[in-house]
């Protein structure tokens, strides 16, 4: 299994997880799997919605010890 990159956007509101993800995901290599920790109950709508419009892979929701996640495959 592979660890994913981590995006800790806990406490921040819509649209700012989207937008971290946004200017994240370039930096990392094709296929990497990033998961953002978003607490906002927006997330959970908005972060598929953006994977959808901008052809990244929306993996699914992680709920874990440090609260909700998000993990989601750079695809270009």
């Amino acid at each position: 299994m592979t660890t994913p990159e981590l995006i800790d956007c806990r406490g921040q509101r819509c649209p700012l997880p989207v937008i971290t993800l946004a200017r994240r995901l370039p930096e990392l290599p094709v296929g990497t799997l990033v998961r953002v920790l978003a607490d906002d109950p927006a997330a959970a709508v908005d972060l598929p919605a953006w994977c959808r419009l901008r052809g990244q892979e929306f993996v699914g929701r992680v709920d874990g010890p440090d609260g909700p996640g998000f993990d989601v495959r750079r695809r270009h």
